[in-house]
């Protein structure tokens, strides 16, 4: 199951951008007619193509919301104001793997929309809607973690939160996937809250806070200067795949206790063998007596399947993923399409005989390009017991992996509640979709995974639940990984 950044390299091998996108700038306002152009393409392409459109709305709720965004480009809009009208339309569709992606867009286009807006100087999380700083690079000591951000340029941290959400993507009505979009970890070179704060707010080159700061009672005024792109990447978390290693790490933290941590599942462009680091972990486990696992997939979205080959250490016997009909929504792309449709494997264009009628109208089920959907047993098999830790970063290959380990009973999961969806989600195989009046990207999922029997439209919940709490932040607490290690 893909994720966002599986797009860094099939980004580089797209189309060029196409005229208005080199020459818009944030004083242009794209003439409606042509953005008329793009909506009709947009509307065609997912109408045709999209397998989880109508998921969560009914058709008349979809073309409601293709109305809007009608009427919001018609008035004229620069080309940021068109990306953020473009990004709430997107999001209505309730699918996390549907939006302009920020790794998909033309490289003007991102030096104009993302590179050059104002960055706190620091990282956070929401907790029950506060922000609280996990990370300080201020060099204010009253931003130090655990410390309360109670307000920016005189707008309350709240109200930011309740701006930004209709911007984020998520599977249905997992509230928790859109809010973790939201914070700022470290774990990605584009931050959500960063560019579209920044779209929507316009910040200066500093910040006014108002700031609880940790264990503290009283607010403070705190003026900071801003950061900028380069040093919000400079002080990113280890998290991205190369071709000497993926920052996968084996350790030892507690007598008879062996940990993964794998902050990242992306392996499409790396030459970095994945597959034998787990096959020599799983050996040191072995030899090491350990009977304890503990997996650490927190702050990861996905990527490749390697959950299964972790499952595939864990079992004597063949398993099966959660049951799913996979499905699409046309046999072959139109060719009044084809011209805006970029992607990696130009076999998503026609499925031929793969694509079998469906019952539901409107679909087929969609037969080959995979295995069967069960994990055969390899490698020395770990038989203790196992903890995977989770969190609502946690959409799609890795979501895949905690519904895996739960449905199969092979351990417990402990943290916070995924995001991705039991009711299903969308993947498998993509369009990047170039609107050509705009030079807009939209990221266009092909396959739909949907459940043989009724699910919950929401995430999966921990079977044990870890809070996160501003007074471990402010201790530099794992609250999460100390409970898995005192099981």
């Amino acid at each position: 199951m893909t994720t966002r950044r599986i797009f860094l390299a099939s980004a580089a091998a797209a189309c060029a951008p196409l005229p208005f996108s080199r020459r818009a700038s944030a004083q242009t306002s794209p003439q409606a007619g042509a953005l008329a152009g793009d909506i009709a393409v947009l509307r065609e392409a997912y109408e045709t193509l999209h397998p989880g459109l109508y998921r969560y709305s009914t058709p008349a709720q979809l073309s409601a919301h293709f109305e809007t965004l009608t009427r919001a480009w018609e008035r004229g809009r620069s080309l940021p104001q068109a990306y953020l009208s473009l990004s709430r339309f997107l999001a209505t569709i309730q699918c996390g793997h549907t939006y302009a992606n920020f790794y998909n867009q033309a490289p003007a286009i991102q030096a104009e929309l993302f590179d050059a807006a104002p960055r706190l100087p620091f990282h956070f999380l929401w907790l029950d809607g506060s922000m609280v700083v996990e990370r300080n690079f201020s060099g204010d000591p009253r931003l130090d973690p655990g410390a309360e951000i109670l307000s920016i340029d005189g707008r309350p941290t709240s109200e930011i939160l309740l701006a930004l959400l209709p911007y984020a993507r998520a599977d249905g009505a997992n509230h928790d996937k859109r809010q973790a979009l939201l914070e700022v970890r470290g774990f990605d070179s584009y931050e959500t809250f960063d560019v579209f704060y920044g779209l929507h707010f316009h910040p200066g080159s500093r910040f006014e806070l108002r700031v609880r700061p940790a264990e503290e009672r009283r607010a403070r005024a705190v003026g900071v200067a801003a950061i900028d792109l380069t040093a919000r990447r400079a002080n990113m978390r280890n998290t991205e795949v190369t071709n000497e290693g993926a920052g996968w790490t084996l350790t030892f933290p507690q007598p008879r206790t062996a940990m993964l941590t794998m902050p990242n599942w992306v392996m499409y462009n790396t030459s970095w063998e994945w597959r034998g680091f787990l096959d020599s972990s799983f050996g040191e486990i072995a030899a090491s007596g350990a009977t304890k696992l503990i997996v650490d997939i927190r702050g990861n979205e996905g990527g490749n399947d390697c959950g299964d080959e972790i499952v595939a250490r864990l079992i004597d016997a063949p398993v099966s993923r959660e049951g799913f009909a996979r499905r699409v929504r046309y046999r072959q792309t139109p060719p009044t399409l084809d011209a805006y449709l970029d992607t990696w494997n130009d076999s998503f264009r026609n499925w031929g005989e793969d694509a079998i009628p469906a019952p539901n109208a409107g679909y087929y089920d969609l037969r080959g390009e995979t295995d069967d959907g069960r994990i055969a047993p390899r490698g020395p098999r770990f038989t203790g017991e196992v903890l995977v830790l989770i969190d609502a970063q946690n959409s799609s290959a890795t979501f895949q992996f905690a519904q895996c380990i739960r449905n199969n009973r092979l351990g417990r999961l402990i943290g916070q509640s995924t995001g991705g969806n039991q009711n299903g989600i969308n993947g498998g195989a993509f369009f990047f979709l170039r609107l050509p009046a705009s030079g807009l990207e939209a990221d266009l999922p092909l396959i739909g995974y949907f459940p043989n029997s009724p699910k919950p439209n929401a995430g999966l919940a921990p079977d044990i639940v870890v809070e996160r709490s501003a007074a471990d932040l402010a201790h530099g607490r794992d609250a999460t990984l100390a409970t898995a290690l005192a099981l």
